[in-house]
């Protein structure tokens, strides 16, 4: 009997200590929030409360100098689940357009949610996809109509209608959520629509499936069966929505009321995490796909002295640090200090490659060709840049490289919707060329390419050489999808 029990204690210990190697991950992506959204990103030009997000950063890391991979949505996430950048792939400039988008991300690629199913994990994608796939309309449904225009969210498939290479193709074991803004009211578990609903619905729906999902995996996560949980979130993206009981929470109008009812969502899944028991063996990371919209009214927000941007230029879309400096917070008890701070270069394609070593899983070479392990800053044991450099990309397709506090951008102006976009630019007679040294000019202010030359030409070409290469990461030279227009030379590719 005896040697029963230590042989049961054994096999608990066992699967404890497999448990523990293996951290449960759940990655939430917030829809257009500025870096500057975050009380504690933005304590003297930030009128936001956000307490959840407050005590994210108090209980882990807050990387100071997070990028999303482009500042629009739909190159972001295909870079943030392959560890590759967008513009490798046939999307060159914008996003998606909606339902019946062919796959943005190739059937044989490899992406975070399969590289963790290859290593025991239940992955899960609850939220907005917006990475393309087709549809079958159910023979009863009608024709989708061209003469009356719906509201904002309210355009998507008709119940029963099946999505053919959605994400169940694509890594994960589970979906649950829509396929992007314009179509939100389609609400999709794994390859069916099963629901139409308000647009304002979907934010609190998300949440109780998220924090269900928890409870339901709980006692497997605690067995050896970790989880994969992602949990792209509508908001506060438009159409913007707040709930009742969020509105006028703020005192700053809806978006401020949203950005509240965003923070209470991250709230709930991490008390979900606590509540089960998982919250010391779970990594937890928090970020958004870009930066703030200007839809949010963010002239009259600044008025109200709230800055969703912070100290940095330009908003979502552009690419100044606005449109892609995101707010980035880690949690791993235990493993992440509580209360530190990383002043590393960050890109949201580092995901897989951080995974990869976290379950000492080399990548193939044609996977992750631009991920890098943020895993060292996570420990505190980083004593070097990470990155050669980053490379950002704008909604027109402008590019733009970071290398230590040098940014070269190549474009006249904002590469987005911000004054002066780049054909005003050009009528001002503004260089097409813009460089900038952030470790004393954060704000993008002083334009000073001319007065180095010699940091232009070596910038450039390393960019040159990261696109001839298909990668920016050691490794045999990998080819990317279409040829990469550069300068956007070509008429078609200036195109708003």
């Amino acid at each position: 009997m005896l040697i029963r029990l230590v042989l049961a204690s054994l096999v608990v210990a066992a699967a404890t200590s497999r448990a523990a190697e293996k951290p449960n991950i759940v990655y939430i992506l917030a829809d257009d929030l500025g870096y500057g959204d975050v009380q504690a990103l933005n304590p003297a030009r930030g009128k936001i409360k956000t307490p959840h997000l407050d005590r994210l950063a108090s209980q882990g890391m807050t990387f100071t100098d997070a990028h999303s991979g482009s500042s629009v949505c739909t190159p972001t996430r295909y870079g943030l689940l392959t560890g590759r950048y967008a513009w490798r792939s046939r999307l060159q400039k914008g996003v998606l357009d909606g339902t019946d988008d062919p796959p943005l991300i190739a059937a044989d690629r490899l992406t975070v949610p399969a590289l963790l199913r290859q290593h025991g994990y239940t992955t899960a994608a609850i939220g907005k996809w917006h990475l393309g796939f087709l549809s079958e309309r159910p023979a009863s449904a009608s024709a989708p109509s061209t003469k009356k225009k719906s509201k904002m969210g309210e355009n998507g498939l008709p119940v029963g209608s099946r999505i053919i290479g959605g994400p169940i193709t694509r890594g994960f074991d589970y979906f649950w959520g829509c396929s992007n803004a314009r179509t939100m009211s389609g609400l999709i578990e794994n390859d069916r629509v099963i629901e139409n609903l308000p647009p304002v619905q979907m934010l609190p729906r998300l949440e109780r499936q998220a924090v269900n999902y928890v409870a339901e995996h709980a006692a497997a996560a605690k067995s050896g069966k970790p989880f994969f949980l992602y949990v792209p979130l509508t908001s506060p993206h438009t159409p913007i929505l707040p709930t009742p009981e969020w509105q006028g929470k703020s005192g700053l109008g809806a978006y401020g009321d949203f950005v509240m009812q965003t923070d209470a969502v991250v709230g709930k899944i991490l008390a979900a995490l606590d509540e089960h028991g998982l919250a010391g063996n779970t990594l937890v990371i928090f970020t958004a796909d870009n930066g703030c919209s200007p839809a949010a009214d963010t002239p009259g927000l600044e008025k109200q002295g709230h800055f969703a941007s912070a100290q940095f230029r330009g908003y979502k879309a552009d690419i100044w640090d606005g449109g892609h400096r995101v707010p980035f917070f880690a949690r791993w008890p235990g493993k992440i200090k509580p209360a530190s701070t990383s002043t590393q270069l960050i890109c949201h394609v580092d995901l897989l490659a951080t995974c990869a070593e976290l379950l000492s899983a080399p990548l193939p070479p044609n996977a992750g060709e631009d991920s890098v392990s943020i895993l060292p800053a996570l420990r505190g044991t980083d004593r070097a840049p990470l990155h050669e450099a980053v490379v950002h990309h704008s909604i027109h397709g402008m590019f733009s490289i970071r290398q230590g506090s040098w940014k070269l951008e190549l474009c006249p102006g904002s590469g987005g919707w911000a004054a002066p976009g780049d054909a005003d630019a050009r009528k001002r007679g503004l260089p097409e060329i813009q460089l900038y040294d952030l470790a004393t000019d954060l704000a993008e202010a002083k334009n000073v390419h001319a007065e180095n030359p010699a940091v232009v030409s070596r910038l450039k070409a390393l960019l040159e050489r990261t696109i001839a290469d298909g990668r920016s990461t050691p490794g045999p030279r990998q080819p990317n999808d279409v040829p990469i227009d550069l300068l956007k030379t070509k008429a078609s590719a200036t195109n708003p």
